[in-house]
């Protein structure tokens, strides 16, 4: 270590859960830990529960949204009106900490928009961004078809959220991408560049085993929500009259589950990183017909040895190799998805197994060092 050790903030949007992006920020944690001591981690809100060791170690400091009654839960995506104010909030209590223990680095990790969040005077802002929000810029028509008050709401505030969104993004110094196609979103809705540094996978945990048999079924995993699209996916397998397990839950669990169990129609629900590693090595291949930012678990099956039939589109352009291991489809058509599994390769273990290990906790750890680096200076990094 070279000079004294760097103090930095985080940000995040919410502590509500433990999805994809809390395990982003878990080994930002661990890396910010290995570089320096962390002030403490700012966010909107948070609901008490516990996320990860290493993310419940640290002072949380949250916004005036705290303050109302079930802002941390059921009321939380209904307050879109008042993100602003709070990341206004988080801006001064973060000013505030600065005074009393100055800080050296905030890196922030954003889908909503806690990325508005203003640093102090002189101190970089690096943003991990893993999508500009969905509800502002690329699925406007979905989130507005999801209840009266959701419709109503972004029909007023949208136009003005969508303005302070773009206005905000000059707070940050360096914008991260977690995909190319990210980057691409980045630079339509802030007109700003950005350095792509996908997402940690847990390589070492999610591994294949030559020994577990394939067997003769389809398979759906991941939160079970609108734009995911699961629905495309079982109609496919029942076109292609292949069983299909579906592992998670979600908002649309219970409609899904109504509409398609039955015979050849499975769904687990949540399951544990066991029983999706099992199914990840039993699977023929994994069906994913989202188009998502970037899409771990097309990642996590690979990493299983387990070829994905993706859509042509997001994320998966930068994980899934067509040929190798994997395949696309174009149109989000049952029938074409379905034609398109006979695309599929076998026997490609091997060549997903590879793949996925470029997108390892320690691809990650280095591509953020050199970033981080490149913005404070290489000589005061460990």
């Amino acid at each position: 270590m070279h000079g004294p050790r760097l103090s930095i903030a985080l940000a995040h949007d919410w502590l509500c859960g433990f999805r994809g992006g809390e395990a982003v920020l878990d080994r930002i944690v661990s890396n910010a830990n290995a570089w320096g001591d962390v002030a403490g981690l700012w966010v909107m809100v948070h609901d008490g529960r516990p996320v990860t060791a290493a993310i419940d170690g640290l002072p949380v400091h949250t916004s005036s949204l705290q303050e109302i009654p079930g802002a941390a839960t059921h009321l939380r995506r209904h307050l879109l009106p008042f993100y602003p104010r709070a990341v206004a909030d988080l801006s001064q209590r973060l000013r505030e900490h600065h005074r009393r223990h100055p800080i050296d680095l905030l890196i922030s990790t954003s889908s909503a928009a806690v990325k508005g969040i203003e640093a102090p005077t002189s101190v970089p802002h690096i943003c991990y961004c893993h999508t500009p929000p969905r509800y502002l810029w690329s699925q406007v028509d979905q989130y507005d078809s999801q209840g009266l008050v959701t419709r109503v709401g972004l029909r007023v505030a949208g136009p003005l959220l969508r303005a302070w969104d773009r206005a905000t993004a000059a707070n940050v110094t360096v914008f991260a991408a977690n995909s190319h196609h990210t980057a691409r979103e980045i630079e339509r809705c802030y007109g700003r560049s950005s350095v792509v540094v996908h997402p940690p996978v847990r390589t070492g945990m999610f591994t294949p085993d030559p020994s577990t048999p394939r067997e003769d079924f389809w398979l759906i995993a991941g939160a079970l929500e609108p734009y995911k699209r699961a629905d495309l996916a079982i109609r496919a397998a029942q076109l292609a009259r292949v069983p299909i397990i579906i592992a998670g839950g979600g908002s649309q669990y219970a409609p899904l589950r109504r509409a398609f169990e039955g015979p050849g129609v499975t769904f687990l629900g949540r399951v544990s990183d066991a029983a999706l590693i099992d199914l990840y090595r039993r699977a023929r291949l994994l069906i994913f017909p989202q188009v998502e930012d970037f899409g771990i678990v097309a990642v996590e099956a690979q990493a299983c040895g387990l070829p994905v039939l993706a859509r042509r589109a997001g994320g998966a352009l930068d994980t899934v190799l067509e040929g190798r291991t994997g395949a696309y489809f174009d149109d989000p058509d049952p029938a074409e998805i379905a034609a398109a599994a006979m695309h599929v390769p076998a026997l490609c273990s091997v060549a997903c197994r590879e793949n996925a290990l470029r997108f390892s906790e320690d691809a990650f750890d280095r591509k953020l060092k050199a970033l981080v680096g490149s913005v404070i200076g290489d000589e005061k990094l460990c």
